[in-house]
């Protein structure tokens, strides 16, 4: 199994209490070569309010090296990094290319020459919240056709021209349950019948969350304990990208 992390960096005022897990895509535009060859070696992200020049993170990637873009053509992606990160607001997220970038053009291989101002990194504004427990997908659109421009002496210059895009997956639900000992497991159904997730709430706290559910109705089963009566509740309407907070649910003896 592979393990994916981010590296530490000094935390901002945009930064939030909790982590989210972020999942980053690659895919393409139509262009006319036979291949579009791209060497991708670092994806960072930068929170909001960083300074210029700091603050970026590196997300490891799955598999470092290089992509035809245009297997990831008409609908087709390809994940390329995913972490958990610290939740809150991320401005700009950086494309790091190596050096092995080429094109096929009739059958021919040419180099695509990166300009010096990229080999930092293709910095790529994003502006997106990312809440705390709920799965984040991000792509990078590369757009090959209009990303690669051929000189009069036949060289091709890569002029990376990207599209970025957040989509929330999922939302789910929290809240506190008391007294403390009054219940092992809660559950999250629809359909009457049909269980979708379960919790433990937290020894200590009562606190529960119920991550990854679909936007839509549930009822939350809450299984009693200690002489606890079982309790419901129901019509707790969950919508993509956020968590809906029931407050606390007491149980009765």
């Amino acid at each position: 199994m592979t393990t994916f992390l981010i590296t530490s960096c000094s935390k901002t005022d945009n930064q939030q209490a909790g982590t989210t897990p972020l999942h980053v895509y690659l895919t393409d535009d139509p262009a006319v070569y036979d291949a579009v060859y791209v060497d991708i070696t670092d994806i960072q992200i930068r929170y909001e309010g960083s300074q210029a020049d700091s603050g970026w993170s590196s997300v490891n990637m799955g598999r470092k090296g290089v992509y035809n873009l245009l297997d990831f053509r008409n609908g087709f992606d390809t994940l390329i990094a995913s972490a958990t990160v610290p939740s809150g607001r991320i401005s700009q997220i950086r494309m790091v290319l190596g050096p092995n970038n080429t094109v096929v053009h009739n059958g021919v291989s040419y180099p695509l020459i990166t300009p010096s101002a990229q080999q930092s990194g293709l910095k790529l504004n994003v502006q997106a919240d990312l809440v705390s427990d709920i799965d984040y997908r991000l792509w990078l659109d590369f757009d090959a056709g209009r990303s690669i421009v051929q000189t009069g002496n036949g060289k091709y210059i890569l002029k990376p021209v990207i599209r970025t895009y957040v989509d929330a997956l999922s939302g789910g639900i929290k809240g506190t349950v008391n007294p403390l000992n009054s219940t092992a497991f809660i559950y999250a159904v629809r359909n009457t019948t049909d269980t979708v997730a379960t919790a433990i709430p937290d020894a200590a706290s009562g606190m529960f969350i119920i991550r990854g559910l679909n936007s839509g109705t549930y009822s939350l089963l809450f299984d009693g304990i200690n002489n606890y009566r079982d309790t419901s509740k129901t019509n707790v309407t969950v919508a993509t990208g956020s968590l809906t907070d029931i407050g606390t649910q007491v149980l009765a003896k």
